[in-house]
């Protein structure tokens, strides 16, 4: 498991400011996962929207008033270009 977000900024557009629990900052642009997806990230593509992110306390990720999170894995492996570890089971 990779560090999990702990605050968010909105910056403009579709860009914002992660900080994660091992102290790394990272602006990102977000719209290429939210426009033009459809169903549950339609409501992001209003900016009024997208800018209400939050970053939900438990499971240490970004989360929208609609429910919509994002894995935060992922987001810690974009904003740094570390890999996401790969558990085998056996």
């Amino acid at each position: 498991m990779l560090p999990r977000i702990t605050g968010v900024r909105y910056l403009l557009d579709y860009q914002l400011e992660l900080t994660f629990a091992d102290g790394v900052h990272a602006k990102m642009d977000f719209r290429q996962k939210v426009v033009g997806r459809g169903g549950v990230f339609k409501p992001l593509e209003n900016l009024a929207f997208f800018c209400q992110v939050r970053v939900d306390p438990d499971a240490g990720t970004l989360v929208w008033p609609n429910d919509v999170d994002l894995d935060p894995d992922v987001l810690y492996s974009e904003a740094t270009g570390t890999p996401i570890p790969i558990t085998q089971v056996a």
